[in-house]
């Protein structure tokens, strides 16, 4: 990844993640290195990102940091990102289990896709999420 590419990503995280949903969180946390990060654009912007992670050790990987910029939203575009993000699991790791922790708001959307809760609601930097898991992903 470009350093301008990072940037943008960097820039795009934390426009969502801290400012708008106001938590400061520690995005830096070290596991951008080895994702797989999936960037949408549309008309050249940024309008949706996430990141894979593989988790060779415990049989996973996770979804993480799945986003679509304001600008963009309500247009089916963060069904797409999973869509592309459970295929590319499957392609690459089809045998582990998918991982993600879902804002609880957000939870009939992971649903949807054959994701169930496994974890009681929890804080995460003042935003209540959930941990959820699909056994297999689904094709």
């Amino acid at each position: 990844m470009s350093a301008t590419l990072l940037y943008d990503v960097l820039q795009f995280r934390q426009a969502i993640f801290v400012v708008e949903q106001r938590s400061p969180y520690a995005d830096l946390d070290g596991r951008d290195q080895t994702a797989l990060h999936l960037l949408l654009r549309v008309e050249g912007t940024l309008a949706g990102y996430l990141r894979l992670m593989p988790q060779p050790a415990e049989g996973a990987a996770a979804i993480g940091r799945v986003a679509v910029g304001s600008a963009h939203r309500g247009r089916g575009l963060a069904r797409l990102m999973m869509e592309d993000a459970l295929a590319r699991c499957r392609r690459d790791w089809p045998d582990v289990r998918i991982t993600l922790g879902a804002q609880t708001y957000l939870v009939p959307f992971y649903q949807s896709f054959g994701f169930a809760p496994v974890s009681a609601p929890y804080d995460d930097c003042g935003v209540p999420h959930v941990d959820m898991a699909l056994s297999k992903p689904r094709g």
